[in-house]
């Protein structure tokens, strides 16, 4: 489970979150083992939630992009069980099978974490499961946290454009002491099997690692984004690192360092915009309740230079003020008469410019037509989330997929059902 809480302190938050699995029953981000060889497996017969096409020859009903199949959808249960720290794409770069929906979850696995990969073949509509990632660096309770998936848009290395890539926290809960790792997997199959392809980074010491995040550069370089506690310097930082091949990573620079040591800059996702410029959302969660966890954003003209580290951003709001904390996650859509397209942005916490908890919080997103500038506007969530518990479940790092035509977003948010947190897909028109 995520070692968020909404609280700053790494080691409060670890607590909170073992505390909190207990409570529910839940070993969900939990992982694996200490070897390099790492296995994994696929099947259609594996748990689903809302049964659609496994089959990697059917062809995606959806078609290139998948703009018609995306409609107003109910919420519905991604899969059966437990999953956390949704990430969904559309593959765009996978010839006959652009269109498709791949989703990945962090799921329990008695006490073996595991990647789950759920496929939708209709747009969105419906999801079943066809691959796992089950690594010996996450089982017997090790820990897994915070898995990002990706595919690639161009050639890295010997991998071809459409590669899928899978990353992952592992070892937070190693006993009798936690060396944590970011650990890579590739699929060549549209996700059906995975195996282990390089390790970003090992922690020095028994701080964490957290949260990896790819993008590729304006070099064409692969980058990976993520949080890191382990510079006595800083509780925590944003930094990246970057590779010519997936394998071999280099170039370790921060990317958003706050002065005051307390301060911790997390969970990073970027996109890039049509016009070559790339925008990091992230959330800072500082000692100073102004910043408790507050979303901010920042650019790059290049995906790897963000400037001063110290620099902390631009907070986005409303023009009433309202601001977003916790867990930010950030979208790219086309929009009719604009090239540069617009953002969509959702947060974990929707609060008014008072400070109090704004009434649409867990059920709104916004949107952007400038690149971030400016206010930005409020519309309705495709999945409403109904707990307003701020811990690592109720609509935690969000997922938002728009449609290819930018008129329909999927989106993908964890919210307790009967104690078990669960993640529900729905859609609807922005």
């Amino acid at each position: 489970m995520s070692r968020r809480t909404g609280h700053h302190h790494a080691r409060k938050v670890a607590v909170a979150a073992v505390a909190a699995v207990a409570a529910f029953g839940l070993t969900a981000c939990q992982g694996s083992g200490d070897t390099e060889a790492a296995s994994s497996t696929a099947s259609d017969s594996q748990d689903s939630g809302s049964k659609g096409s496994g089959s990697p020859d059917a062809e995606a009903k959806n078609g290139e992009g998948g703009a018609a199949a995306l409609r107003k959808t109910a919420p519905t249960p991604l899969r059966d069980g437990a999953g956390l720290y949704p990430r969904a794409i559309r593959l765009e770069h996978s010839g006959k099978d652009n269109g498709r929906v791949l989703a990945s979850t962090v799921v329990p696995g008695g006490g073996n974490g595991i990647g789950a990969v759920q496929e939708s073949t209709d747009g969105g509509a419906s999801f079943s499961q066809v691959g796992t990632i089950a690594d010996p660096a996450s089982a017997d309770g090790r820990g897994l946290c915070c898995a990002t998936l990706y595919e690639l848009p161009r050639q890295v290395g010997d991998m071809s454009a459409g590669t899928l890539l899978w990353a992952a926290s592992f070892g937070q809960d190693e006993k009798p002491a936690p060396r944590m790792s970011i650990r890579v997997f590739k699929s060549t199959d549209v996700g059906r099997s995975w195996t282990y392809l390089s390790t970003v980074a090992t922690a020095t010491d028994t701080k964490g690692l957290w949260e990896p995040e790819f993008s590729i550069d304006a070099e064409g370089n692969l980058v990976c984004h993520y949080s890191d506690e382990t510079d006595p310097r800083h509780s925590q930082k944003l930094v990246a690192v970057r590779s010519r091949d997936g394998v071999s990573w280099s170039g370790l620079h921060d990317t958003v360092a706050s002065a005051p040591a307390s301060d911790r800059p997390g969970m990073a996702v970027v996109r890039k915009l049509p016009d070559g410029t790339y925008v990091m959302t992230y959330e800072i969660c500082s000692d100073d309740p102004k910043f408790s966890c507050v979303v901010h954003y920042r650019t790059s003209p290049d995906g790897w230079d963000w400037g001063d580290p110290t620099n902390l951003g631009i907070r986005p709001q409303t023009a009433d003020g309202k601001y977003f904390k916790h867990a930010p996650t950030l979208a790219w859509a086309p929009e009719a008469g604009n090239p540069q397209g617009k953002l969509l942005l959702v947060g974990q916490a929707m609060f008014n410019a008072d400070g109090s908890k704004a009434e649409g919080s867990g059920r709104t997103i916004w949107t952007n037509s400038k690149g971030g500038e400016g206010a930005w506007k409020e519309i309705p969530a495709p999945v409403a989330v109904t707990s307003d518990k701020v811990d690592f479940c109720p609509n935690y790092s969000s997922s938002l997929l728009p449609s290819a035509d930018g008129h329909q977003l999927l989106e993908i948010a964890t919210d307790y059902e009967g104690g078990v947190c669960r993640p529900y897909h729905g859609t609807d028109g922005i």
